[in-house]
C-alpha cells in the first residue's frame, strides 16, 4: 500500500569566507569563570583546546551580512538545487538561536522572524507560504525536518524548506576560551511529499528534552574579564557537563530513531552528527555501537567538518549533508537507497535523531 513519504529533493548552503585560525586567538586575554586571568600561556591554551576539539580554523561572517542573509543565501542555493518554484512552498522554516546580529551590536533582532524575512529575500509573494521560526539549540533544524515531516505526512503540505543559520561569532565572549569553538552558517533543505509503495525518505525520529537539573547547561552570562561591560550577556557553557550529558543521551536516542524504522544499525551508511566536538561525537558514536553489543565501528561512517568550520550550530548537519551530496566532502557519498542519520544535541537540553532512505 502506497503512503507519503518526506523525501529530500533539494540541499544548499552558506559557508562565510573569513577564515579565522587557531593562531588568531594568540592575542586574546582569556579568563576563568570567576573573573581571573588564566595563568597560561596563550598558546598553551589554543594547543589543549585543539586536542579537545580537533579544531583548527572556523568561518565567521563577513561585516555586512546576518543571519537572515546567510539563511537567504543557503535557501536560494536549496532552491535551485532542487530545480522548483519557491511559490510552490507551503512551508519555511528557519531554525536559529539569536536572530539577527549586526556587526557590533548585541542586539538580537526577532521581530518579525527571520523566516518572514527569508521569504521576503526570496521574492515569495505567496500568502500561503507560511513562515515561522524555530528555537532548539543546536538541534533546531534537525527539529524544523521533524515538524515539516508532520506536516507533508498529514497532507497539510506537499514542499517545504527547512534552514539552520546562526552568527555565533558575534555573541561570543573574546575572554572565554570556549569562543574558539564557535563558527557562523547556514544549510537549508527542500523536502516534498512523495507516494511510494516502499519506505523512502524520512523513516523514523525521536526527540527528548531533559529540563530537569540541564536546563542551563547552556545559558547567556557577562563576560569573563570584569573590565568589559557587564550588561552584555554572550553565550556561555558547562563543557564538562554538556560532554557527559550527551555521551548518556545521545545514543539512546539515535537508536530508539533505528529501531522505529525497523532497521539494523549495520544497515546505516552515515551519522551525520551535530559538530560540536569532534572528541565527543566520536565518543558518542562507540557508545551507539557498544549499545548493540559492537566495538568494530565502520570506518568513514561518521563524516566531520568541524576541523575546519567549527561548530555553527543549527547549520552544522545541513550544511555537511549539502557537501556530501555535492561531492565537496572527499571520501564521503551519499546516494540511492543509503540510509543516514542525521542527529543533534544542545541547548534545552535538547536531542533528536532522524533516520532517512535515500531514494533507489
Amino acid at each position: 500500500m502506497s503512503r507519503i513519504y518526506s523525501v529530500i529533493i533539494g540541499t544548499g548552503s552558506y559557508i562565510p569566507e573569513n577564515i579565522i585560525r587557531n593562531q588568531d586567538f594568540e592575542k586574546n586575554e582569556f579568563f576563568d569563570e570567576k573573573g581571573e586571568k588564566i595563568d597560561s600561556p596563550t598558546e598553551t591554551i589554543i594547543d589543549k583546546f585543539t586536542q579537545i576539539t580537533e579544531i583548527e580554523e572556523r568561518r565567521h561572517v563577513e561585516d555586512g551580512h546576518r543571519t537572515s542573509d546567510m539563511a537567504f543565501h543557503a535557501s536560494k542555493n536549496a532552491i535551485e538545487h532542487a530545480g522548483i518554484d519557491p511559490e510552490t512552498l507551503d512551508y519555511i522554516i528557519v531554525a536559529h538561536n539569536f536572530g539577527d546580529l549586526e556587526k557590533g551590536s548585541l542586539q538580537s533582532d526577532m521581530l518579525p522572524s527571520l523566516a518572514s524575512r527569508v521569504k521576503e529575500l526570496l521574492g515569495i509573494e505567496n500568502p500561503k507560504t507560511i513562515a515561522y521560526d524555530v528555537i532548539f539549540g543546536c538541534p533546531g533544524w534537525v527539529q524544523g525536518v521533524i515538524e515539516a515531516d508532520y506536516f507533508i505526512r498529514s497532507g497539510d503540505a506537499k514542499r517545504a524548506l527547512v534552514v539552520g543559520a546562526d552568527i555565533l561569532s558575534r555573541i561570543s565572549d573574546q575572554h572565554d576560551r570556549d569562543s574558539m569553538i564557535y563558527a557562523d552558517g547556514a544549510g537549508a533543505t527542500v523536502l516534498e511529499g512523495v507516494e511510494n509503495d516502499t519506505p523512502i525518505g524520512i523513516l523514523a525520529h525521536s526527540t527528548r528534552t531533559d529540563a530537569n537539573g540541564q536546563t542551563y547547561n547552556l545559558f547567556m552570562g557577562k563576560s569573563y574579564n570584569e573590565a568589559h561591560e557587564q550588561s552584555n550577556m554572550y553565550i556561555k557553557m558547562y563543557g564538562r557537563k554538556i560532554y557527559n550529558y550527551a555521551l548518556t543521551n545521545v545514543p539512546p536516542v539515535v537508536k530508539e530513531s533505528i529501531e522505529k524504522a525497523n532497521i539494523n544499525i549495520e544497515d546505516i551508511s552515515k551519522v551525520l552528527i551535530h559538530q560540536a566536538n569532534a572528541k565527543m561525537d566520536d565518543a558518542i558514536l562507540a557508545r551507539l555501537f557498544k549499545l548493540y553489543g559492537k566495538r568494530d565501528i565502520p570506518k568513514g561512517i561518521m563524516p566531520m567538518t568541524i576541523e575546519k568550520l567549527g561548530n555553527s550550530s543549527v547549520a552544522t548537519v545541513p550544511t555537511l549533508l549539502d557537501l556530501i551530496l555535492k561531492g565537496n566532502m572527499e571520501g564521503h557519498t551519499l546516494g540511492r537507497g543509503d540510509l543516514s542519520v542525521f542527529c543533534s544535541v544542545g541547548a534545552g537540553m535538547n536531542i533528536n535523531s532522524i533516520v532517512y532512505k535515500f531514494p533507489e
